[in-house]
């Protein structure tokens, strides 16, 4: 495969990505104006990358739309891409006169290069190539075309960069850094690009394409920001409730009261068929574990927590474990003995559960299956008897 072969490649599958990421990332972003900015000004961009592939232009070619025009669209597209992503950072600072003199900057770019190619100042080129070079030859048409881009991406990368660093929210900080890096790529291609124009680098243009299919990459990657940090928590989400799943389940079979719902039969069932979203689950299984916990204290046994220390060093249990081996094997314990039965007494509080954190309620889960049976139970106390059985 050649350079040439493998960037068109390349550049069609960042361009399927790109209208894809558009049209996944469309109605939320249109309907939060801080996002509405970035959305439009990547459709901009993406509508002149589109234009720029030897498959896209071949295939207008055919339908009957000329070259020429193909190119004049996509240097209007590009230009006003341009304006718009310094619309779009000057927005973030919030200043209405500067706002103002780019809207005007962006209106005389766009007039000039459309009287430039009404008036003939030059031919299209001809040849091979000519379907990803400007609608006309002339340097003033180049210079014109090629100094939006470039100050647009680096106004850009500055004042995206800069906000980045200022902004506290996860979300917002990635999407301004990746889109500075795509604009660190645009200008690279731009400088490349108008070395190729006035024929300094020939056969640069095959490594120029794979550069705007990386910027392109980049676009896509700022718009799914949002996307990425939700398929995150869900992802997080899922691997709590799969691992807090058989703790839960036998902690909210012994106290009913906890829990919202019963578990269902299986864990599977209850990660595939989920009652609420995958963070809102995770999280009430969270809170009604710790509750069954503080009510299970009830039923603690004296030295409960250090006879199940022991049996889990004796059993070979690391010593980063043993604390949460411990817990698991008093709780384990203590439900037994609200399953046959037994009074609650005074509250006796486990060490780390009364302010116990996610990690801590997972370490327990961890080693639940395994020191659940650890400690023997009593029985329940018999009326006839008038004593326990002994443990």
């Amino acid at each position: 495969m050649t350079v040439s072969e493998l960037a068109a490649r390349l550049g069609l599958v960042g361009v399927v990505i790109l209208w894809c990421a558009l049209v996944w990332r469309a109605r939320p972003a249109l309907r939060e104006p801080r996002l509405r900015g970035l959305w439009i000004t990547v459709l901009a961009a993406t509508t002149a990358i589109t234009l720029f592939q030897r498959g896209v232009v071949d295939a207008l070619t055919s339908a009957g739309v000329t070259v020429h025009t193909v190119s004049l669209m996509r240097n209007l597209i590009g230009v006003l891409s341009a304006g718009l992503v310094l619309l779009f950072v000057v927005d973030c600072r919030r200043s209405p006169r500067l706002r103002a003199s780019v809207a005007a900057g962006l209106t005389a770019a766009l007039v000039s290069l459309l009287v430039l190619d009404l008036l003939g100042a030059g031919q299209p080129v001809t040849g091979a190539a000519s379907a990803q070079r400007p609608a006309s030859a002339t340097a003033a048409y180049w210079l014109i075309l090629s100094i939006a881009h470039l100050l647009g991406d680096a106004v850009a990368v500055v004042v995206c960069w800069r906000y980045s660093l200022r902004t506290t929210e996860r979300d917002l900080v990635w999407s301004l850094r990746l889109f500075a890096a795509g604009s660190v790529l645009a200008l690279v291609f731009w400088c490349g690009y108008l070395g190729h124009l006035y024929g300094l680098a020939p056969g640069l243009l095959p490594w120029l394409s794979m550069v705007m299919g990386a910027h392109g990459f980049l676009r896509a990657a700022s718009l799914l920001v949002p996307t990425a940090t939700a398929l995150a928590r869900s992802a997080a989400a899922l691997r709590t409730s799969w691992r807090l799943w058989p703790l839960w389940r036998d902690l909210v079979t012994a106290v009913p009261h906890v829990a919202l719902a019963s578990p269902r039969r299986t864990r599977l069932q209850e990660v595939l068929r989920p009652r609420y979203p995958l963070v809102l689950q995770a999280h009430r299984q969270t809170i009604e574990t710790y509750d069954a916990l503080l009510t299970l204290q009830q039923y603690v046994q004296p030295d409960a927590y250090e006879r199940a220390h022991r049996h889990a060093r004796r059993a070979g249990v690391p010593e980063d474990r043993l604390a949460c081996a411990a817990l698991a094997g008093a709780v384990g314990q203590a439900r037994r003995a609200v399953l046959v039965g037994m009074p609650p007494s005074d509250p006796r509080p486990l060490p780390g559960v009364t302010h116990g954190s996610p990690q801590t309620l997972l370490g327990i889960a961890r080693m639940w299956p395994a020191m659940t049976d650890a400690l023997p139970c009593r029985a329940r106390t018999s009326p006839a008897a008038g004593h326990a059985e002994p443990r």
